[in-house]
């Protein structure tokens, strides 16, 4: 399978900060790369290189056969981009949006007609085709924004967190878009704060910390990593949180974490379940909840990021 995206030794700095710090990745066509990692870390950064916005200090980049410096105009023909932002024309309405857009790109009067009347309409737009975009919701200028991005049916779709600011019914109907066009071909690079949305759509996920890419691969196989499954831990009383946590850190032997009215601690080893409840029974701390699940994106992206628990899962031992 040929690569939509290229990217060798990628750096990129502004003045004595550092966004981007030898970042190497691939995406195969037709798939979805999920590009995580905390505020600050260098994604936006590498979405406006990718784009042909940002000139790279050093390294490869190749949109397809193209090198995004050298070859930026036929780079720029196969790519859709939207932003963080709606950039889209207030004083327009939401058709006028699509209309010069189509006609800039070279689209015939009926071809750019035809797609804004698509477009519109898929995305929940048609009844406000005809109305100033300053009348539209902040929800709404975002769908809009990810029609201007698709216009031109592009190969190489960018996502730069597209469902900021969207309901949930949007931001379904969305992914929903999303696997469409995957399905006719098109490769999605994704930037998003929501990590459920990175779990539900993306093929591949990339971490990335202080500018460099600090774990990758599927949702599971990230999930696996940082380990198997959490205990979930709710006292009856709440002021026996420290008391729990404390019980749950000397049989996992890692740093299980308070989170709210519950206590958190990634596992190996489901056998731990058991041994805390026996724990907790002598020590006469009653319980509402204590229950296993999947490790979920959030935790992995806390505990590769550093922002929350580094500590391991439990590791894999016979529990007496």
């Amino acid at each position: 399978m040929t690569n939509a995206i290229q990217i060798e030794g990628l750096t990129k700095s502004f003045g004595t900060t550092t966004a981007l710090a030898g970042v190497d990745l691939s995406v195969p066509a037709g798939r979805v790369l999920g590009v995580l990692g905390p505020n600050g870390a260098g994604k936006t950064t590498l979405v406006r290189i990718l784009a042909t916005l940002l000139l790279p200090d050093r390294g490869s980049v190749r949109v397809g056969p193209y090198d995004v410096v050298r070859d930026s105009h036929q780079a720029r023909a196969l790519t859709g981009l939207t932003g963080q932002y709606a950039a889209v024309d207030e004083v327009l309405s939401g058709f006028e949006n699509l209309w010069v857009v189509g006609r800039l790109l070279g689209l015939s009067r009926a071809e750019t007609k035809r797609r804004a009347g698509e477009l519109l309409s898929r995305l929940g737009l048609a009844e406000a085709a005809g109305r100033p975009v300053r009348t539209y919701s902040g929800g709404m200028r975002r769908r809009l924004d990810l029609a201007t991005s698709l216009v031109s049916q592009p190969r190489v779709l960018f996502l730069d967190e597209p469902t900021t600011g969207l309901d949930p019914r949007s931001r379904g109907e969305l992914w929903e878009l999303v696997r469409e066009l995957v399905i006719g071909g098109t490769t999605v690079l994704l930037t998003t704060q929501y990590l459920e949305e990175a779990d539900r759509l993306a093929d591949e996920i990339v971490i990335i910390d202080r500018g460099r890419i600090v774990a990758s691969g599927t949702a599971n196989e990230l999930k696996t990593r940082v380990g198997g499954q959490t205990l979930v831990v709710r006292p009856r009383h709440q002021v026996d949180l420290p008391v729990l946590r404390d019980l749950a850190a000397s049989i996992c032997g890692g740093a299980p974490r308070i989170d709210g009215d519950q206590v958190l601690a990634a596992i190996a080893d489901p056998a731990v379940s058991a041994v805390l409840a026996q724990r907790l029974e002598s020590a006469g701390v009653p319980v509402a909840e204590l229950a296993l699940r999947e490790v979920s994106l959030d935790e992995v992206f806390l505990a590769i990021t550093g922002t929350g628990d580094r500590s391991p899962a439990c590791p894999q031992r016979t529990v007496g």
